[in-house]
């Protein structure tokens, strides 16, 4: 499963890891909600593809928030995701935030968390609340619902199992000790 977020923030770019805001909660939910096993920080985010997980975000320049990105910033960005996405080919991308699903599928309108309809390069997309401490659309329990709900859809994909092609390149991933995009 890949993790997507829109691009990162100040704190995130200053120490090069992920989701790193003081008041985000991503770190919180993905333990809370079981998705990893054990609590992990910001500091440990290249340890996700043990649990065959990985992170990036859209857009690579860092801002204090999404209102100075251009448009073209974003087009380019969904290209970009779109070759990651066939060349790793993960069952899921969770869209870690409802703007971030409107930015790539152009959707108007009010969208709800959860699974999509719409695929995109052939995985199922997930569409999960932005964890940020300044996202006041949702309390805590509602954001823990949207992971741990997306913690059963993976639960559910990993009981049946991996393609023997996307099998092996994830193998071929690990024995090249190259780590699968966390960046």
């Amino acid at each position: 499963m890949l993790f997507v977020g829109i691009n990162p923030g100040m704190r995130s770019a200053a120490i090069g890891h992920h989701f790193a805001g003081y008041s985000n909660r991503f770190w919180k939910l993905l333990s809370d909600s079981a998705l990893v096993p054990e609590r992990i920080g910001t500091e440990q985010d290249v340890r996700l593809p043990e649990w065959d997980l990985g992170i990036t975000n859209l857009v690579r320049r860092a801002t204090p928030g999404i209102d100075s990105l251009r448009s073209y910033e974003y087009r380019a960005g969904v290209e970009a995701l779109r070759r990651k996405v066939r060349r790793l080919k993960p069952a899921v991308v969770a869209l870690v935030g409802v703007s971030l699903y409107r930015v790539i599928f152009q959707g108007k309108g009010p969208i709800a968390l959860g699974l999509q309809r719409v695929t995109f390069e052939r995985a199922r997309v997930f569409v999960l609340p932005n964890p940020s401490g300044r996202n006041a659309n949702f309390t805590y329990v509602e954001m823990l619902s949207a992971f741990s709900a997306l913690a059963a859809l993976i639960g559910r994909v990993r009981a049946r199992g991996i393609p023997e092609s996307a099998a092996r390149a994830v193998k071929a991933r690990r024995r090249s000790g190259r780590p699968r995009d966390t960046a």
